[in-house]
C-alpha cells in the first residue's frame, strides 16, 4: 500500500456521508475493523408502490453521489435479472427495494438522473439494472478505479479494508437471492455492500489524481455509462464447458440440439440451466452418439435418478442431431471476424508474429511503468488486430488512428501509440 494510499484510507472516512460514527477504520493496533451493522440499521425492503414513492422523493432529494447494487441469482435461476436493488445516498440514507414486487424502477433512474452513480464492477450489475429501468448518466466503478491505480486485489471486501481498515462479511455474496422472504443476515449482508462506496470513491478519486491517472478513468466511466448494450451471443451453445473434446459435426449437432433442449426447459421453470443438465452430461452424449434411451441412462449423467420422461426428451434431441442431414450439421470451430488465434500466426503470417510478439513485450513494459494490469492499459483483442492488419504507415499518427478505430479511449491511445509504432515496424527475424 503506498503513502497516499495510507493518507487517503485515515482521511476518507471523514468526508462527508462517511462511514460509521467513529474516528476512522483501523483500530489502534492497526487491525481492520470488522462493519457488522449498517449506521441506521438494516432499512425495510420496499415492496410496494407507496413506500417506492417516499425512496424516489427521498433520493431525489439527497446530495452528492449515490452508491447502487444489484443482487442475482446466478447459478439458481434462468438469466440475469436483479433479486435485490441496494442504494445509498447522503441525506437520504440506505433503501433496499425488492424488483420482483417492483418491477419497474424507471421512475428512481429518472430522479437519479444526473447524478454520479457508484458502482463496483459495474458492468456486471448494470445489465440487470437496465432491465429493470436504472440506466446511469455518469458513473464511477469502484472496481475499476482499483485497477487502474495498481491494487493488486480489488475485489470489493479487499478494497474497503486496505483503503478504509474496514472488514465487510461477504458470507452471502453466492446464496439464492431469488428467496423470499430474504433472511435478515442477507439482508444486513446487502445493506452494507453500500454503506462505504462513496468513502471508497472519495478515497480512489484521491488516489487516482495522486497518480496522474483521474482523467484516464474517467474516460473508462464515461466509455462504460455511453456503451450499447451487448449484442446477443452467437452460438451460445458453443461455449458448453469440454467443448473442446467434440471435435465431428455430428457430435457438434448434439451438443448444439441438448444445449436449446436444456435451455428451452430452463426458462420455461426458471431455473439454472446447469440444474437441468449439466454441461458434462451434454458433451458426454455427444461422443457416445446413444442409439435408444437404454444406451443414454448408462452415460454419466443420465443416470437412476432421471425418470423416463427426462431420459425420453433428451433422446429426442440426440435422436434429432442422428437425423440432420450432412448440409445441416455445424462448422467445427466459431466463426472469427478478427485475427486468428496467435498460436497460428508464426505459420500463417511469421512478419505480424512477430510484430505481436514485440507489441505485447512494449505493452507489458509500460504497464508494468505505469503499475496497471495489461489489459486495462489497452485490451489484447486491439492489440492482435492491429498487430495483423498493420496501418500502411506505422508512424505514430497511423498508429494511433488504429488504435482509436478499434474504440481505445484518448488517454490509451496517447500512451501506447508510440509503443506500438515502434512494434509495428520491427522486420521478421
Amino acid at each position: 500500500m503506498t503513502d497516499a494510499q495510507e493518507t487517503a484510507a485515515a482521511t476518507s472516512l471523514r468526508t462527508t456521508g462517511g462511514a460509521p460514527p467513529d474516528d476512522g477504520g483501523s483500530s489502534a493496533t492497526g487491525a481492520p475493523v470488522p462493519l457488522l451493522e449498517p449506521r441506521e440499521g438494516i432499512p425495510p425492503v420496499i415492496t410496494d408502490e407507496a413506500a417506492l414513492a417516499e425512496v424516489i422523493a427521498a433520493f431525489a432529494a439527497g446530495t452528492g453521489p449515490v452508491a447502487v447494487d444489484a443482487e442475482r441469482a446466478s447459478g439458481y435461476r434462468y438469466g440475469q435479472r436483479a433479486y435485490l436493488v441496494q442504494l445509498r445516498r447522503a441525506g437520504a440514507g440506505s433503501a433496499l427495494i425488492d424488483p420482483v414486487a417492483c418491477p419497474d424502477l424507471s421512475a428512481l433512474g429518472e430522479a437519479l438522473s444526473g447524478v454520479e452513480w457508484v458502482l463496483h464492477a459495474a458492468t456486471q450489475d448494470l445489465p440487470c439494472l437496465r432491465e429493470i429501468g436504472m440506466v446511469p448518466s455518469v458513473l464511477f466503478d469502484t472496481e475499476l478505479a482499483g485497477r487502474l491505480a495498481g491494487f493488486p486485489r480489488v475485489g470489493l471486501g479487499a478494497m474497503v479494508e486496505s483503503v478504509l481498515g474496514f472488514v465487510l462479511e461477504k458470507g452471502h455474496s453466492a446464496v439464492d437471492w431469488s428467496t423470499r422472504p430474504l433472511p435478515e443476515p442477507w439482508l444486513r449482508y446487502a445493506a452494507l455492500d453500500v454503506e462505504l462506496l462513496v468513502d471508497l470513491r472519495d478515497a480512489l478519486e484521491k488516489e487516482l489524481d495522486r497518480q496522474g491517472k483521474l482523467e484516464w478513468a474517467r474516460q473508462e466511466f464515461d466509455a462504460i455509462a455511453s456503451a450499447p448494450p451487448p449484442e446477443p451471443r452467437k452460438d451460445p451453445w458453443r461455449r458448453t464447458s469440454g467443448m473442446h473434446k467434440v471435435r465431428r459435426r455430428r457430435q457438434l449437432a448434439v451438443v448444439r440440439e441438448l444445449w436449446e433442449t436444456r435451455d428451452r426447459i430452463a426458462q420455461r421453470r426458471d431455473v439454472s440451466p446447469g440444474k437441468v443438465l449439466g454441461d458434462a452430461a451434454i458433451v458426454e452424449a455427444a461422443l457416445s452418439l446413444p442409439a435408444n434411451v437404454h444406451a443414454l441412462a448408462a452415460l454419466a449423467g443420465f443416470g437412476h435418478r432421471m425418470g423416463r420422461r427426462q431420459l425420453d426428451q433428451w433422446q429426442a434431441a440426440v435422436d434429432r442431431a442422428r437425423a440432420l442431414p450432412e448440409a445441416q450439421l455445424p462448422q467445427p470451430g466459431q466463426q472469427v471476424t478478427g485475427p486468428p488465434p496467435p498460436r497460428a500466426w508464426a505459420d500463417k503470417d511469421p512478419a505480424a508474429a512477430a510484430r505481436l510478439s514485440a507489441a505485447r513485450a512494449a505493452v507489458s513494459a509500460l504497464a508494468e511503468r505505469i503499475d496497471m494490469p495489461q489489459e486495462n492499459l489497452i485490451t489484447p483483442d486491439t492489440v492482435r488486430r492491429v498487430c495483423w492488419e498493420p496501418p500502411k504507415n506505422t508512424d505514430v499518427d497511423s498508429t494511433a488512428a488504429a488504435l482509436a478505430g478499434y474504440g481505445a479511449r484518448p488517454w490509451q491511445v496517447q500512451l501506447v501509440a508510440p509503443a506500438l509504432s515502434e512494434a509495428l515496424s520491427v522486420k521478421t527475424p
